[in-house]
């Protein structure tokens, strides 16, 4: 009797974890989305959210950004007293010394190199707002200040890590094509590095470029493709500074709706299902006549945000007027 006097969220959370404990979902497994709880339960959309809401805060579940809202990992068994200093490895060159600061000794193994691509996983799973050097350490099962005898801290590690990124596709060499094809490959190659590491969207302004190798390198590759034009030095940077911003002023967005799903449990098609009263009271209103028109136009299946597209539609149009300035 009592559980039925629970609210209906707290009803929805007991059962998935009933579901968890049982095994039928495991860790790492997808749990249903808040549209599909609210239809099984016959509850609004927020009821639901909230459901999962009070199983990510208890750490039941976590959500993973362009993957959803999934299981958690169980933790592991705890060590008994003393077992963590009767398994550490032997230091490796770097260890020990009152100048490490208290970190202990380090893995034998633990690089610079294993510290980076632990921090693009993180960031990649969760976003550039949740990386620490703690949460890296755990990550590599590591004690927490090891990973400062090679990193100095996480604001080097950031570069790093966007280094490494940036690192992992390169302009061909030697170039083919004119100008116009040299920039289309430059420019799909930062949209690929982008939609793999949307975190590389946050690094920082425009204003306050930062002295990365391997995104200077793409820089040099548009900036080869506009030299010996004609065109002024400040031209030739203007135009690389609006490529770069058109691939980035979208990928910014991947990684905000990233956050935002994290932060709701609703994917961008969930959250757009509450607020189709709103849209339909504007549309209504009269007060958006274009607006309106193009919305009724679009029928029900509204209208389809597609981020390559977008890409696609924009770089064509940059490069449709840049010809003006190049072969003009």
């Amino acid at each position: 009797m009592a559980e039925r006097t629970d609210p209906p969220y707290l009803r929805i959370a007991a059962d998935l974890r009933r579901r968890i404990a049982a095994g039928e979902l495991a860790p790492g497994d997808r749990v249903p989305s808040t549209r599909r709880l609210a239809a099984d339960w016959g509850v609004a959309l927020a009821t639901a959210t909230k459901a999962l809401t009070a199983l990510r805060l208890e750490g039941t579940v976590e959500a993973r950004p362009r993957v959803g809202t999934v299981v958690a990992p169980r933790p592991g068994p705890a060590r008994p007293p003393g077992a963590g200093a009767a398994a550490a490895p032997p230091a490796g060159p770097r260890a020990a010394g009152p100048a490490a600061g208290g970190a202990g000794p380090a893995p034998d193994d633990l690089s610079r190199d294993r510290i980076v691509r632990a921090a693009i996983a993180i960031a990649d799973a969760e976003g550039l707002a949740a990386l620490t050097m703690r949460g890296v350490a755990a990550r590599l099962g590591v004690a927490a200040m090891s990973p400062y005898r090679y990193v100095g801290g996480r604001e080097e590690l950031v570069l790093l890590m966007a280094d490494a990124a940036f690192g992992e596709l390169s302009c061909p060499e030697p170039p083919a094509g004119g100008w116009r094809e040299r920039l289309e490959t430059s420019a799909r190659i930062r949209w690929a590095l982008y939609r793999r590491h949307p975190w590389l969207a946050q690094l920082g302004p425009l204003t306050r470029p930062q002295l990365i190798p391997n995104l200077l390198a793409h820089g040099e590759w548009t900036l080869a493709a506009l030299d010996g034009r004609g065109l002024a030095p400040g031209r030739m940077l203007d135009i690389s500074v609006l490529l770069h911003g058109h691939i980035e002023g979208l990928a910014v967005h991947l990684e905000r709706e990233a956050q935002a799903r994290a932060a709701t449990g609703l994917d961008d098609e969930e959250w757009m299902e509450t607020q189709l009263t709103g849209v339909e009271a504007v549309t209504l209103s009269g007060r958006f006549p274009v607006f309106g028109r193009l919305v009724r136009e679009l029928g029900p299946d509204g209208y389809d945000l597609d981020f390559d597209h977008l890409f696609e539609t924009g770089l064509r149009a940059f490069l449709d007027g840049l010809a003006r300035l190049v072969e003009g």
